[in-house]
């Protein structure tokens, strides 16, 4: 598991291959990931929108952006956390993610909160560097 802090909020995220919806044949590979944003600050925020960078092994970099996650832009309030999954495919068996969350405090004011880098890795084969 990986995490970063910003704003006394915190990210963790935790991988997993799924090795049935991938094909080594077809060089399609599919990961899930958990997310978990708790909430350490003294005040609700809420998550409004999300801003991904995929990249595979090759250096091809994949931007994601969007409202919310999982279809939700959940408020959070102190002390609580929200967790969702998703997952991404890619076209080589390695890589890595990260990104960052738009967020809103009470005051409406908003800031970015980072989502940290974490590896996506084919656990039967060795990634190569090119």
């Amino acid at each position: 598991m990986v995490s970063a802090t910003t704003r006394d909020i915190l990210v963790s995220v935790e991988t997993s291959f799924i090795e049935e919806q991938s094909s080594h044949e077809e060089e399609y590979y599919v990961w899930a990931y958990r997310i978990t944003i708790a909430n350490k600050s003294a005040e609700s925020v809420q998550l409004l929108t999300r801003h991904w960078k995929i990249s595979d092994e090759h250096g091809h970099v994949q931007e994601v952006q969007g409202d919310g996650v999982v279809g939700q832009q959940p408020v959070i309030d102190p002390g609580d956390s929200f967790t969702y999954s998703s997952g991404t495919p890619l076209q080589t068996p390695s890589g890595f993610m990260h990104g960052s969350y738009q967020m809103r405090g009470p005051d409406g004011t908003k800031f970015d909160i980072e989502i940290p880098a974490f590896s996506l890795d084919c656990p039967y084969q060795t990634p190569q560097v090119h």
